[in-house]
């Protein structure tokens, strides 16, 4: 589902050639790489300093303090071993967060309003669920499909084969609908009374990007919490 009003990426030669949701993803992630840039700037020339914490919020400590808010989320949840899967989590809660918010900008659509987009990282992570799956276990991976005695495989793989395929379909189609919906009110609303009255539908807006993006890396964890997780039955 392709937007077609107006916004800000049709004026910037090469994105105007792309699908909408492309081109405000890759605005997504060049947001994220000078964000990133700004915050670890010198960072190589006096790594020293990087042990001496600022007293005043910049880049720098914002970065931190969302890092450190995401890595204990991660830790929490994953246990000892959540630190090894930070890098998808916490890539995956920066560019939903920022793609769902982007949306409430005038002039901007969310990446997240389409199932193009949602799909793409609902297929990521349950690609990167089996791949730590059979990095963990080689192929005694599949035991986790075949249920606790081997007699009962004929009913439990199809079973798990399903929940499986479900997960990928649930993960992208819940944030497809809650963002888009989100948006389609909001727009509605700023059309009709363009000034103060929106304001609280941002703010709801902004609660509704957090939640979902908590949503969507919350069971991300839980999936690869589950896929790497000791296997007790036909050891």
């Amino acid at each position: 589902m392709e937007h077609k009003s107006f916004s800000v990426v049709d004026m910037i030669p090469f994105l105007n050639q792309l699908p909408s949701h492309v081109a405000h993803a890759i605005v997504v992630i060049a947001f994220l790489l000078v964000v990133a840039h700004l915050g670890t700037r010198g960072l190589r020339k006096e790594p020293e300093k990087y042990f001496v914490p600022e007293g005043r919020l910049t880049f720098r400590t914002a970065g931190e303090m969302i890092v450190e808010g995401v890595l204990k989320l991660v830790k929490d949840n994953m246990g000892p071993r959540g630190p090894e899967f930070m890098m998808i989590i916490g890539t995956l809660a920066l560019f939903i967060f920022v793609s769902n918010v982007l949306g409430l900008i005038p002039g901007f659509h969310s990446p997240t309003e389409t199932l193009n987009t949602t799909g793409a990282c609902a297929i990521t992570v349950f690609s990167l669920t089996h791949y730590f799956g059979f990095r963990e276990h080689g192929i005694r991976y599949v035991k986790h499909f075949t249920g606790p005695v081997i007699w009962l495989a004929p009913l439990m793989v199809p079973i798990e084969l399903i929940g499986h395929f479900v997960r990928p379909v649930s993960l992208s189609v819940r944030l497809f609908g809650n963002i888009f919906g989100d948006h389609y009110v909001y727009a509605i609303v700023f059309g009709l009374i363009p000034f103060l009255v929106p304001l609280p539908m941002m703010v709801l807006g902004i609660f509704v990007a957090i939640v979902q993006t908590l949503v969507f890396i919350l069971l991300s964890m839980a999936y690869f919490s589950g896929a790497i997780e000791e296997l007790e039955h036909g050891e």
